[in-house]
């Protein structure tokens, strides 16, 4: 491995590490706000994060004489689609948080990766033997981890897996405008576009309180300054030095970080919603993980 793939991969493994650790950080955001609220709040924090990056990535272009991208009708109309369906995405996956742990909600949520093959189906794409073998053992990883036989399934798995599919619609409306536009100005609309929308509905059909706001400020913090402004930044940077597969795979081992972080701190004596994942549990993730990286694997030609 060169220099230059391992400085990427680096990056990645880092940016997959703060997403992982922001699963911590939204469990304990929303045992004193709403989800809506606190989605709303770290996705505008987010937004503002972006904008010294990208003031300073268009000033690295300029310098280089480089094309700089302008405010046209695919950055704003990708900017908004973006937004709602992040903001229907990620509010059901804090909600999600609020019945499930941590670590349980970070594997489902990553369904996504498997599920969007799936969706190349139906738009005419060859489904590879390893993707069904990957559904299969998905599909089982899930069934052990949402159902328990003392309490059924989790409410909270079933709102996660919600968030999964519209995770997936995320990431298909990203891929249609992401080669039109510039990708740090599409995330610094959608994110906008996220806060504004959670945070109207905040505003009126809630009653937001100043105190929790502020008794959460480290998690709000944490997951709209870290999560959505540092690790979106060492994704951008980190892909531009290593291959695709390998970019994938790191990244999805933020799931592996929520899970090992939440055991590390439950055992410190950390109060964490959902606890610390049982035995089956635990299985369940190891499946599904290897489901996810079944599916990044190249194809042989």
């Amino acid at each position: 491995m060169n220099r230059q793939k391992l400085k990427g991969n680096a990056m990645l493994l880092l940016t997959a590490m703060i997403w992982g650790m922001s699963f911590i950080a939204q469990s304990k955001g929303v045992e004193d706000i709403s989800p809506v609220a606190f989605t709303g709040l770290r996705s505008i924090l987010g937004s503002i994060v972006l904008l010294p990056v990208i003031a300073v990535l268009d000033w690295g272009k300029k310098k280089h004489n480089k094309p700089v991208q302008k405010i046209n009708r695919d950055l704003i109309i990708g900017g908004i689609l973006c937004g709602i369906v992040l903001c229907l995405a990620s509010t059901l996956q804090t909600m999600g948080m609020v019945y499930t742990s941590p670590g349980k909600s970070a594997f489902i949520t990553a369904l996504y990766m498997v599920i969007i093959p799936i969706v190349g189906l139906f738009c005419g794409k060859k489904l590879r033997p390893v993707i069904a073998l990957s559904v299969v053992i998905a599909t089982v990883g899930l069934y052990m981890i949402c159902v328990n036989s003392s309490s059924g399934i989790n409410k909270g798995d079933i709102i996660t897996l919600a968030c999964s599919f519209l995770f997936t619609a995320h990431i298909l409306v990203i891929d249609h405008f992401s080669p039109k536009v510039d990708g740090v100005k599409l995330s610094c609309i959608q994110f906008f576009v996220c806060g504004l929308i959670n945070l109207t509905y905040m505003l009126i059909f809630e009653k937001p309180q100043l105190s929790p706001i502020i008794g959460c400020w480290a998690s709000i913090g944490f997951s709209g300054i870290m999560s959505c402004g540092v690790a979106y930044t060492l994704q951008i940077v980190g892909q531009k030095y290593t291959d695709p597969t390998s970019a994938s795979i790191l990244m999805s081992l933020e799931s592996v970080f929520a899970a090992l972080s939440s055991a590390v701190l439950v055992a410190l004596g950390w109060s964490i919603t959902g606890g610390n994942m049982d035995l089956r549990e635990i299985i369940g993730c190891v499946l599904m993980f290897g489901a996810i990286i079944l599916v990044q694997l190249p194809e042989k030609r």
